[in-house]
């Protein structure tokens, strides 16, 4: 079985190169990203068992490894993008999963909170209104596969928030 070529969004033959390739291993949320129908969504739902990791050592921490998350997203996304030759692959997850946990991080850890929060992130990420939008078509390498990601996070967040003042 043969790598696949550049821009082949199936997939076909990256089993064998995911687990050789720790950027696309990384990127793809351990290989999550691959799953056909929703590869966003299932990289949105790793970040809720890490954001539950990361909240048990309190706020700071919890900041702190969205931090590295974004930090770190932003070259590997880039990247993964150039190894699977396209500007924004569907199966690179990593923004998704810092979106989500920018989302979670505006909200007291439950269910019903988070449950909100992961829905809210995933209509803000999937429609994209307004300025997502715009973030989405003008962003470019890692910072651009990021961005829209993190903007929904935040809006998402927001709203959450809000939520969580009413509720």
């Amino acid at each position: 079985m043969s790598d696949p070529a550049p821009g082949d969004p199936a997939g076909r033959g990256m089993g064998h190169r995911l687990f050789r390739d720790p950027v696309l291993w990384l990127a793809t949320g351990g290989g999550v990203g691959w799953i056909r129908g929703a590869p966003g969504t299932w990289g949105s739902l790793i970040a809720v068992p890490l954001a539950v990791l990361l909240r048990t050592g309190g706020s700071g921490v919890y900041w702190v490894g969205f931090g590295l998350c974004v930090a770190i997203g932003v070259p590997l996304t880039g990247l993964a993008a150039r190894r699977l030759g396209l500007s924004d692959p569907p199966m690179v997850v990593w923004d998704e999963i810092a979106g989500q946990l920018l989302t979670l991080g505006f909200a007291p850890m439950g269910l019903l909170n988070w449950s909100v929060g992961f829905l809210l992130f995933r209509f803000f990420d999937i429609l994209k209104p307004g300025p997502i939008r715009w973030i989405d078509r003008k962003g470019r390498n890692g910072w651009g596969i990021m961005a829209d990601d993190l903007a929904a996070g935040l809006v998402a967040g927001l709203f959450l928030s809000l939520f969580v003042r009413i509720h």
